[in-house]
């Protein structure tokens, strides 16, 4: 409750400053915040969000049938007593963002969820979907070693380098599909076969 509280005071404070409620500032650029690694009965998850990852030109492209197709890339590394570290799993994930201009709704695919598709009537609230990382399952905890020091990144890419035939020659906006963040770090140390410290 406290969260959508402040998602609508956010979204205020943005419009009363001519932004969209949407976006970012111009100047600041995406990134990955709050990373959190934990585990379940099984599996090491991550959570995470990626921050000021829209702009009005990708808007304009999502209404006009546009998909916005964000990508994660996710690396876990061991860390060894050598100069480089051990690649235990590299994994990539897509989310996509439509539009249906006949329901006037917002439909979100989760590519590590089963492709499982969130329908929305709010713009914003498809946007919190997109951008967040909620629980995604990284390795089973039995391939982990206990004690073992690990460091976990993750970087995004935003883009749409497949547009229809059609809007080729009439879109003019698709240099601001390609928008990538740095790698957002998180080491931690396994205390037990299946917890995280």
């Amino acid at each position: 409750m406290l969260k959508r509280i402040f998602l609508l005071l956010l979204m205020i404070a943005l419009t009363t400053q001519g932004l969209s409620p949407a976006g970012a500032e111009e100047n600041e650029d995406a990134a990955i915040v709050d990373l959190t690694a934990t585990s379940s009965d099984s599996h090491l998850l991550l959570f995470g969000s990626l921050r000021n990852s829209f702009t009005e030109e990708m808007l304009e492209g999502l209404h006009s049938g546009i998909p916005i197709r964000f990508s994660f890339f996710i690396e876990l590394h061991q860390r060894t007593s050598s100069m480089a570290d051990k690649l235990v799993v590299a994994r990539s994930f897509t989310h996509i963002l439509t539009y249906d201009i006949l329901k006037e709704t917002y439909h979100v695919e989760l590519e590590e969820d089963r492709r499982k598709i969130h329908i929305f009537a709010s713009l914003l609230d498809a946007q919190t979907v997109l951008n967040d990382l909620n629980g995604v399952k990284i390795i089973e905890l039995s391939q982990l070693s206990p004690n073992a020091v690990y460091t976990l990144q993750v970087k995004a890419e935003i883009f749409n380098k497949t547009l229809p035939l059609s809007l080729q020659h009439v879109v003019p906006f698709v240099s601001w599909w390609d928008i990538k963040t740095d790698w957002h770090t998180l080491t931690f140390k396994l205390g037990t076969p299946d917890r995280p410290r």
